[in-house]
């Protein structure tokens, strides 16, 4: 078991636009988990299926997500980490609640930081997950996720992540380029991701080719093999 970190100071601002309900025990709601919960899961399917050891989220949130995880990919050991203690403070509250036992105490993670040796008594990871973060964060975090997992990622292992994405500079919907400029509006260091710049932070790293699953609401999941 590895001690969580304490966080860093000065920091990130957290997205506040989706609205979360919670209960007593400390457990917050996400509006978009319910939809989009199954899709990932069996888009993720695939990379998991015959995989052991641990999986690695970065910006857990709530929780709900890789609690859901641990539950239908039970030979898997399951990390949640997040920058925000509010956060680790559901997470520990699904994890009290569900009772899973390969669903891990959350870990403070910077990821826009040199991460790598803060995992590496998980051994060589057989996954590192990432849902909805890329566009509510500074480019430095694309660039420490994509780091961070080649040299964390066991042979084949992939990095996986969801959420709202340009292809080739465009929009791949109407309601991503509302979001897209919601976002820029809120803090012009955040927004929509390209894949083609993610493909090329990859390959820089020692990443394979991006292999794309269309998801609904225009919505991608992203894998990115370690080769």
């Amino acid at each position: 078991m590895i001690a969580p970190l304490k966080p860093t100071p000065g920091h990130v601002p957290v997205y506040t636009r989706d609205i979360v309900e919670w209960e007593e025990d400390g457990r917050l709601f996400s509006p978009t988990f319910p939809r989009n919960s199954g899709p990932i899961c069996d888009g993720m399917r695939p990379c998991l299926a015959e995989r052991g050891g641990a999986v690695l989220e970065i910006g857990s949130g709530t929780g709900q997500h890789i609690a859901h995880f641990a539950a239908e990919f039970p030979r898997l050991r399951w990390i949640p980490s997040d920058i925000h203690a509010e956060h680790h403070a559901s997470i520990a509250a699904w994890r009290a609640h569900l009772n899973l036992p390969n669903l891990e105490a959350p870990i403070f993670l910077d990821a826009a930081q040199d991460w790598a040796a803060q995992v590496r008594g998980f051994g060589p990871l057989a996954a590192v997950l990432c849902i909805n973060v890329l566009h509510i964060a500074p480019w430095a975090v694309a660039e420490g996720v994509v780091r961070g997992a080649a040299a964390t990622l066991a042979p084949g292992a992939a990095l996986i992540l969801y959420g709202a994405f340009k292809e080739g500079g465009q929009h791949t919907g109407e309601g991503n380029a509302a979001f897209d400029a919601g976002l820029r509006a809120d803090n012009p260091d955040w927004g929509i991701r390209d894949i083609g710049e993610i493909a090329a932070l990859a390959a820089s790293a020692g990443l394979g080719g991006a292999q794309v699953a269309r998801l609904p609401s225009n919505n991608l999941l992203v894998a990115f093999p370690r080769l």
